[in-house]
């Protein structure tokens, strides 16, 4: 089998002897020039697996390097050399389609695991398993085209859309039809640990560091050691932790709580929220700088209501796995409950849909679901039609999150944590939300 083929380009030879060196060792084979023109020649004429590029060459630059082999070579993944702290050029380079980045002076332990990353993406043509994305629409297809894009890269990607939507879905196909695939994926609910307990969780504690740690335990960082940590909820990121999470991110090392020494982490970074993060950097609740350097590549699930035609085909395939989970014959729609479906809005989008679906199959008598087995907010259909009329979309969508945390309450005898969960937010978004609509 042959050996993998990488080519190095720096006008600087002792780099690129260094490099040749380092990647030798790894038994690769190298082949190296000092300027863009002669790297798009040998790109033209042979075939590499991977392609590491300086910034700054002679005739040019790094990024143009990057935005030339999108269009010619799309396959090869490509890294670049930048100078240190020029997290700019860096950033614009992952944006372009870099695979990652390595800062000068060259630290040859982090340039080895980009390099061992970046190979075993050979094989693989980089695409995720679309089949658990679920849609035709134009909206889904393209969320699946930029899943097959960023799976590739390194770039840290925030999936930002409405409670429901599936956020989590699409962070995890970006995990599997990415180079890490083989490595552990670690979704963190950001909103769910208690502020106290974060930092514990995320980076780990040592023996007798505080009251009730009774042994060792790794954080989560380290358990997605060489794979993908999803941080879901990311807005809800008390303002001392984003703090200790931008350095984690910078300095790619861990602290536990009670241990005096880092320790290296390897793993990507991926990160939701259902609010508007720019906003919150406004409103001075959600950091700059940490916002940059999660935000390099933004992906945005649309709502349900944006895929019309796709509503009648997810439905298709939940009641299909609801109703074997059940162990019950898979009932079908009829007619007017596929219209009534269609027309609705979906405030809660996919996970509502799943909700009434399986309302509607313990419900159902004769294997028929009608529209009197499905149970749809008030503000719906024709009434909201008439609302967004009347009072424009904004006023429409504040009226339709108001109907909807105001009957979840009722429906957990107005516990905010069990009302939290139904509406698939967290505790502390819901607290949020009821203070901005006058609720409590």
């Amino acid at each position: 089998m042959a050996r993998p083929h990488v080519l190095i380009i720096d006008d600087e030879p002792d780099i690129c002897e260094l490099l040749a060196i380092t990647l030798r060792r790894m038994d690769l084979d190298t082949a190296t020039c000092g300027d863009l023109t002669s790297a798009k020649e040998m790109l033209d004429k042979n075939s590499y697996d991977l392609c590491l590029t300086d910034m700054k060459l002679p005739d040019g630059n790094g990024l143009e390097l990057v935005e030339w082999m999108q269009k010619h070579s799309p396959s090869i993944p490509v890294a670049v050399i930048t100078a240190h702290g020029n997290v700019e050029s860096a950033v614009r380079a992952l944006k372009l389609g870099a695979f990652d980045f390595v800062s000068k002076p060259l630290d040859l332990k982090d340039l080895r695991s980009i390099v061992s990353t970046a190979l075993r993406l050979k094989g693989s043509d980089g695409n995720a398993d679309e089949a658990e994305l679920i849609g035709s629409s134009d909206a889904i297809r393209g969320v699946r085209n930029m899943i097959a894009r960023v799976a590739r890269s390194q770039a840290p990607v925030h999936i930002a859309g409405e409670s429901g939507t599936g956020k989590e879905l699409v962070a995890r196909l970006i995990h599997s039809g990415g180079p890490r695939r083989d490595g552990p994926f670690t979704p963190v609910n950001c909103g769910a640990i208690p502020h106290e307990l974060m930092e514990s969780e995320l980076f780990g504690h040592k023996k007798g560091s505080f009251t009730g740690a009774i042994a060792d335990k790794p954080g989560l960082m380290l358990i997605a050691e060489g794979g993908t940590l999803f941080l879901d909820e990311i807005a809800d990121l008390p303002l001392h932790m984003q703090v200790k999470l931008l350095r984690v991110i910078q300095e790619k090392s861990v602290r536990p709580v009670g241990e005096i020494r880092e320790i290296p982490v390897d793993v990507r970074i991926l990160s939701a929220s259902n609010e508007d993060l720019g906003s919150l950097v406004q409103d001075g609740r959600f950091r700059e700088d940490l916002f940059y350097r999660i935000n390099v590549i933004e992906l945005r699930v649309p709502p349900l209501r944006d895929r019309g035609e796709d509503v009648l085909e997810l439905a298709d395939i939940i009641l299909g796995r609801t109703a074997a989970r059940m162990g019950v014959p898979r009932p079908r729609l009829s007619k007017t409950a596929s219209k009534a479906l269609k027309k609705y809005s979906f405030p809660g989008n996919v996970r509502e849909l799943e909700n009434i679906l399986e309302r509607a199959l313990t419900m159902c008598p004769d294997g028929e679901i009608d529209t009197d087995d499905i149970e749809l907010r008030a503000v719906s259909t024709a009434e909201s039609d008439r609302s967004a009329a009347a009072g424009g979309l904004g006023d429409h969508l504040v009226e339709v999150e108001r109907d909807a945390i105001v009957k979840a309450l009722e429906q957990t005898r107005y516990n905010k944590t069990a009302a939290a969960k139904l509406l698939g937010i967290s505790f502390r978004a819901l607290r949020y939300r009821i203070k901005k609509l006058g609720l409590e």
